[in-house]
């Protein structure tokens, strides 16, 4: 069954310029996935332009009202995880657990949105004018953009508009070229939700227009905010892009967490936590796991533990009952697979693992990593994780912090006030103590710092990306100088 994607403008399907669409291929089976509207600049602008003309209204809307239509959307994306599983496995290679995670997170980062339209508060400043009542109140900013991935699909797609429709905005959401039905399915739940027409657009491209298409967007003078979770690498450039038009943008990037084993650690608490946030969804998640930072004293034995439970995780074909599913593409498992490779030829071990079948790669772990390997510093994004043993909490702490990137970490140790002076001296946006790097909540502020970003998404924290902060004051008579 191929899907057919149209785009999503002014509650209405209708095709791109011409006509034009391209295909999505199932990355395990190559059999034609979706075909999708391949969206134009003109199609973009028409987007904006619907999501424009129906923001005064939108925005005008009581809070309930909005609240009410929220929830509504809540309920469906919960009730459509079958859709949803269906659609990732197909355009992603996710398995069906990890979809089924993505339609129940999305659900709760809706439910979050509609708590947030009645808490979107402002105050009374104090005025040395007498008799001047002095105001800070946010108001909607007007038009978002967000840009979202095929990691986390219906997760991150949902998060991409659920707050700025809480705030009084209206959206476009630029849906990845990797999983366009996924991401159009978003917008279908929030029209028979009974969003008014406009408020919600959902555009589609093919890849080779993606970055015209993005700066059409950007650009587009009734576009106030936009949001962009991906790489690092194409977040530069839609941060460079928005700075050209001096537009805000919350950047949500790539990540190298590291996971910190201290050597007083619970062995076998840290081997499940590392196992979970580096295999789940094949290490495809922006919080995975990628360095295993442990004590020297206690590696021989958190290695084995690690590398056995590893071996213990089946991969394979999503259809099918594995942990591990397919990559999204064998272009991209096959990098992976390069990064283990240049590590054993510069002196590290294969603990467990090391296989690939075309897009499909088992759960990989290359223990000694040093500085000059690749993958000591790359983002993996896939199923092969570094073991780097240190001596010491400084020598932890200097490794982890040895990277580009800063979104999420995690530390295990029973001494927690030292894990918490641990969590302290790291620069991520999010650590755990006693956990994986890779959890969740729809109400937590989530995001990071260096190249991992800025900007938080999430409960209140999203608030002040989504609004504009207005100081308004009402006065009485007064003397002027002249």
């Amino acid at each position: 069954m191929t899907f057919d994607v149209q785009l999503l403008i002014d509650n209405r399907d209708e095709a791109a310029e011409a006509g034009r669409a391209y295909e999505r291929r199932d990355p395990v089976t190559g059999e034609v996935a979706s075909r999708a509207a391949a969206g134009s600049v003109a199609d973009a602008n028409r987007a904006v332009e619907a999501a424009a003309a129906a923001f005064p209204a939108w925005s005008d809307m009581a809070p309930n009202a909005r609240r009410t239509l929220l929830l509504r959307a809540a309920d469906l994306t919960a009730s459509k995880g079958d859709a949803f599983a269906e659609l990732m496995l197909r355009e992603t290679g996710a398995t069906e657990p990890w979809a089924r995670f993505n339609a129940m997170l999305a659900a709760n980062m809706l439910r979050e949105a509609a708590c947030m339209t009645t808490q979107i508060a402002g105050e009374v400043i104090p005025s040395d004018k007498p008799g001047c009542l002095s105001m800070a109140i946010r108001q909607p900013a007007g038009v978002c953009v967000g840009i979202a991935p095929w990691n986390a699909p219906v997760i991150l797609g949902t998060r991409a508009v659920a707050m700025p429709l809480a705030c009084g905005n209206t959206v476009v959401l630029k849906a990845s070229e990797m999983c366009p039905g996924t991401h159009r399915l978003i917008g279908e739940v929030l029209r028979e939700a009974g969003l008014p027409e406009g408020v919600v657009n959902v555009v589609t491209n093919a890849p080779a227009d993606a970055a015209a298409v993005v700066e059409a967007l950007i650009a587009h003078l009734a576009v106030k905010r936009i949001n962009f979770t991906g790489s690092t690498r194409v977040g530069r450039i839609i941060a460079e892009t928005a700075g050209r038009y001096l537009k805000p943008v919350l950047l949500e990037l790539g990540g190298k967490a590291p996971l910190i084993v201290l050597d007083d650690a619970n062995i076998d608490e840290a081997v499940n936590a590392a196992a979970f946030g580096a295999f789940a969804n094949s290490g495809q998640i922006c919080m995975s796991t990628e360095r295993i930072i442990v004590d020297r004293t206690i590696a021989d034995e958190f290695v084995m533990k690690l590398a056995a439970k590893a071996k213990s995780l089946p991969s394979g074909d999503p259809r099918e009952h594995v942990v591990l599913g397919s990559l999204v593409s064998e272009e991209a498992a096959a990098r992976v697979e390069e990064l283990v490779q240049d590590a054993k030829a510069k002196g590290a071990r294969v603990a467990a693992g090391g296989g690939r079948l075309g897009s499909i790669m088992e759960a990989t772990l290359v223990d000694g990593v040093t500085p000059q390997m690749r993958i000591y510093a790359e983002e993996s994004f896939g199923p092969a994780k570094s073991i780097i043993r240190v001596d010491g909490v400084e020598e932890a702490i200097r490794v982890a912090n040895d990277t580009e990137y800063g979104l999420s970490s995690a530390v295990f140790g029973q001494d927690v006030r030292r894990a918490m002076e641990v969590a302290k001296r790291l620069e991520t946006g999010i650590c755990h103590i006693n956990g994986p790097t890779v959890g969740d909540e729809a109400q937590m502020p989530f995001g990071g710092v260096k190249g991992s970003g800025y900007g938080r998404f999430g409960g209140k924290a999203a608030i002040a990306e989504f609004t504009e902060l207005r100081w308004i004051t009402i006065e009485g008579p007064q003397h002027y100088p002249f």
